[in-house]
């Protein structure tokens, strides 16, 4: 009994130390360096400094910053991840230029505004607020460098925008982490039931050759923006030459107005996570390289599943004038007005052996009550396709006849005037450049 005694007196010993090893995780505490570590709880003296003086007119940032203002006339440099910390504001004045240095994987360049920060990044016509790769020669007052072409992708990574307000994430989730963030980057969390959530204001913002790899197979966004809330407002924004994509929406309710993508290595606007917010005046010049100008899904889990996107008065194309094409899938639910594309594309799932349909962006369209439209938009074609049988790794069914007849049914092609595009004149590197 005694030795008993002892071995279970270890045992609590050995639990006690165990989770006083966990409360008490050592790592750099101090807010202000470049390694902090927001889940330490006790100081091991790591902290590096973050460098503030600036090189000519080079300041560079790095690491987790409070509020503060970036003044036009300065080049500021991201070094690695900046991440606006919650409950302050990072203040951008217009005109001012953004760089970020080369890297990729966990030494990718960002700037994250985080739950609770905000951004005020907000440019004229005149004086866009410009973010770029360091290896772009363009200077303050300056619209666009010499060097660099809409070839140059994932040079650095881009920028992030998470909020608290309502997503649909795997596995009934109500908060999910950015994709390509590690868990360990509390900074990564999204999503809530705020759905007015206000994570500050951008505007007249141009964001360059961005998209470098995190992950495999798995490049940041040129603008991401996870769980942000209908209280933010987001208006003539340009992603241009970014790996990944343009602008790809987690979730979220905010309203974006005057949005060009052009020449992305992936989609132009990606949709996910049963975004419920309207996108109006937007633009997709596609690349040679380019992959779907819209790529729209639904929900992914069992929670948030009613909202519906809406996306108004929007031109794709590829440059040049070819076709480029919205691909509309996995439960995608919402209204599309008055776009030009080219093909749309619209899944249909099946199972029990191919025999019989399963819920997909097919069946939201041809439904009784349908809660994927077409109104007084103008495409080439309807195509209605199937990925796999249960998202089988092998695709062995093929689409019923009657089911693209049902498509063609409810789906009329017409004359659309699609978007604005002076909107996007004078100020955007796709104007400078001749590529509007």
């Amino acid at each position: 009994m005694k030795t008993n005694k002892l071995k279970f007196g270890v045992m609590i010993m050995a639990a006690s130390l165990a989770l006083g090893t966990v409360s008490c995780k050592k790592g750099c505490t101090d807010p202000t360096s470049i390694n902090y570590d927001d889940s330490a709880k006790k100081d091991d003296g790591s902290c590096i400094e973050t460098p503030i003086d600036p090189v000519g007119n080079e300041i560079p940032k790095a690491g987790f910053i409070q509020s503060e203002t970036w003044t036009a006339g300065n080049v500021y440099v991201l070094k690695g991840k900046v991440v606006v910390e919650s409950g302050h504001t990072l203040t951008i004045e217009p005109g001012t230029i953004v760089k970020a240095n080369e890297g990729s994987g966990t030494l990718a360049s960002a700037l994250v505004v985080r739950q609770g920060a905000r951004i005020n990044a907000v440019g004229t016509a005149t004086e866009p607020i410009i973010f770029t790769s360091i290896l772009d020669n363009i200077q303050p007052g300056e619209l666009t460098g010499t060097n660099l072409s809409e070839t140059d992708q994932g040079l650095w990574g881009g920028i992030v925008v998470l909020g608290y307000a309502p997503i649909s994430a795997a596995d009934g989730d109500n908060v999910a982490q950015i994709e390509g963030f590690p868990v360990t980057d509390q900074f990564g969390a999204f999503g809530g039931s705020d759905v007015a959530d206000n994570s500050g204001t951008m505007s007249y913002v141009s964001i360059r050759h961005g998209g470098a790899l995190i992950g495999a197979g798995n490049e940041i966004n040129g603008l991401t923006l996870g769980g942000v809330g209908s209280g933010t407002s987001i208006s003539n924004i340009e992603i241009v030459s970014n790996l990944d994509d343009g602008v790809e929406f987690f979730g979220g309710t905010v309203n974006v107005t005057n949005v060009l993508v052009g020449f992305q290595g992936d989609d132009g606007i990606d949709i996910d996570m049963n975004y419920a917010g309207t996108v109006s005046n937007f633009m997709v010049i596609n690349g040679n390289n380019s992959d779907e100008a819209m790529e729209v899904d639904g929900p992914e889990g069992s929670t948030h599943t009613t909202g519906l996107f809406t996306l108004e008065n929007g031109t794709v194309y590829t440059f040049g004038g070819a076709d480029a094409r919205g691909d509309f899938k996995s439960k995608a639910q919402g209204t599309i007005t008055n776009v030009k594309m080219g093909e749309a594309k619209i899944r249909a799932s099946y199972q029990n052996d191919c025999n019989d349909p399963k819920t997909d962006a097919f069946t939201y369209l041809t439904q009784t009550s349908p809660i994927l439209t077409f109104v007084g938009s103008e495409f080439s074609a309807a195509t209605v396709y199937t990925a796999s049988q249960d998202d089988a790794a092998v695709n062995d069914c093929t689409v019923f006849p009657a089911d693209q007849t049902a498509a063609e049914g409810v789906m009329t092609s017409t004359t659309a005037t699609g978007a604005t595009s002076s909107a996007f004149s004078g100020w955007t590197w796709c104007s400078v450049n001749g590529k509007l």
